[in-house]
């Protein structure tokens, strides 16, 4: 089969494994670095990229937001892969592709400017959440619609943006970003498995 570079599962595949990597590691790191006391449940993600609560672990957190939304690249740009031939599926997963891309954009901005700056950060941070949203709804949906696609990945998908959005407006907090965040890669990760899935089912 001749396919395009965006139609290649292995661009999906290891933008999706590298942003799972990038973000986790980095993470961790300006985690341990750290030099007070923070938890999930009262600090929100964006604390650990404040140059003037961690003079050096913030960088590292900086650094990572930045490599993964350029790593989120070729995994958007990859779903071209689950593109069935039907024009209104098409055309929702291509907009959640669109979406994605200007997510991973706002994710590099969060970077290049931390929690310090001030409102530089806060319209990044809160360009990148309302993306998200919309992304991952009409991705799930779009892939929710095609036969090839597991069901129940998509579901999760759906519901997992539902349940966000739900936290978001009762509980809020910090709790909610850091659910957000890691329940969003956690979809990445599925995508990344049902994509390997079908690439062997090809060969086989």
């Amino acid at each position: 089969m001749d396919l395009s570079i965006f139609e290649r599962p292995r661009m999906l595949i290891v933008g999706g494994l590298l942003t799972i990597v990038l973000y986790v590691c980095f993470t961790l790191t300006s985690w341990a670095l750290f030099p007070g006391a923070y938890w999930p449940t009262e600090n929100y993600l964006s604390r650990l990229g404040d140059l003037l609560y961690s003079p050096f672990g913030g960088y590292f957190y900086n650094i990572g937001c930045v490599l993964t939304g350029v790593a989120l690249f070729p995994f958007f740009l990859g779903l071209r892969y689950w593109w069935t031939g039907r024009r209104p599926v098409d055309a929702l997963l291509l907009l959640g592709q669109v979406l994605g891309v200007l997510a991973a954009i706002a994710l590099v901005m969060i970077g290049v400017y931390s929690e310090d700056t001030g409102a530089p950060h806060m319209a990044a941070s809160a360009t990148f959440f309302l993306l998200n949203f919309f992304m991952l709804a009409t991705i799930s949906l779009a892939l929710l619609f095609n036969a090839a696609f597991p069901k129940l990945f998509a579901i999760y998908g759906l519901l997992f943006d539902l349940s966000s959005f739900a936290i978001s407006l009762t509980i809020g907090g910090p709790i909610t970003e850091w659910y957000t965040v890691f329940g969003s890669l956690l979809f990445v990760g599925i995508v990344v498995i049902a994509t390997h899935r079908g690439e062997g089912s090809q060969r086989s």
